[in-house]
């Protein structure tokens, strides 16, 4: 599977402070470009405005990543069609799935293992990957170093940015002693560092105002101009990631993440390692007690 280097994340479309209008904008801008887009039926109004984008040129559909997570295999197969039905489209190019509660529990025993390759034979979805969030590491490093998921899970999705790395210790470590492909997700950890470390309300949880606090002087020092670039280059200096998921809801927005996505250079090395140990610090002393929705 050859992804584009920059995929447009869609979870800004559908939101209610952005007018229809712009959303199809940037929507329309994106198809031009060419790129992957990645979306998911919880993203509140977002495929019902792709529909409307794809309705207008139907021949240059792009290729998506989309989430299907659910309580088990029957739920899995009713949020594809929930996906696929506002875009009348067919098939998926690449299902998320998500290694919550009983699907979890199933991929790490193997239980679910044949379930999904049918989904696959069937040509209903024709790629995987697998979600991790801190809550979900455990899990999906039990599935891998059991073996169920060779030949299943073409990458690895979870968000990977200056100020968030979201597989645990243990798993991150086993990625890259086996050099896995990696989707690194939210391009620019919810904004300009600046903003969130000073402007109250910006970030999403505390814990990313400290992260930012941290970073910011690693920014600083690194003498790159823009917050986008920092994070694209530091996506694209691990080993590994195949493309950086960002969403935005503005065409300027868009073509700065494709201009900085063109040809990344890496991070100085020492930005990068310093980067790298405050992730490891983080895993350990805040991601590990995290639960869903607290960060």
């Amino acid at each position: 599977m050859t992804f584009s280097r920059y995929i447009f994340g869609t979870t800004r479309l559908g939101h209610a402070d952005v007018p229809d209008d712009r959303a199809r904008e940037v929507a329309r801008a994106a198809v031009a470009a060419g790129v992957w887009f990645h979306t998911s039926r919880q993203y509140d109004d977002a495929l019902e405005i792709l529909g409307q984008v794809y309705e207008e040129e139907r021949a240059q559909l792009p290729p998506t990543i989309y989430k299907i997570g659910g309580k088990d295999l029957v739920d899995v197969l009713n949020v594809i069609r929930q996906n696929l039905t506002p875009l009348k489209r067919e098939f998926m190019e690449v299902g998320q799935i998500s290694p919550a509660g009983a699907i979890g529990q199933g991929l790490a025993d193997g239980s679910v293992i044949a379930g999904f390759e049918k989904l696959r034979e069937e040509g209903l979805v024709r790629s995987f990957v697998l979600e991790v969030f801190p809550w979900t590491s455990p899990t999906v490093l039990s599935a891998l170093r059991n073996g169920h998921l060779d030949g299943l899970i073409d990458a690895y999705i979870f968000y990977l940015n200056p100020l968030q790395r979201f597989a645990s210790n243990e798993l991150w470590d086993e990625l890259v002693a086996r050099r896995l492909p990696i989707i690194a997700m939210r391009t620019v950890a919810g904004g300009n560092v600046f903003r969130l470390r000073d402007v109250p309300g910006v970030a999403w949880r505390p814990y990313l105002v400290e992260r930012a606090r941290q970073v910011a002087p690693l920014f600083e020092r690194s003498g790159i101009a823009d917050w986008s670039e920092f994070c694209v280059r530091f996506a694209h200096s691990i080993p590994g990631v195949l493309a950086t998921v960002g969403a935005t809801s503005r065409v300027d927005g868009l073509e700065e993440l494709l201009r900085h996505a063109r040809d990344p250079a890496p991070l100085p090395a020492d930005t990068l390692a310093q980067l790298f140990a405050l992730q490891r610090a983080w895993s350990d002393e805040v991601d590990a007690h995290g639960q869903p929705g607290s960060m």
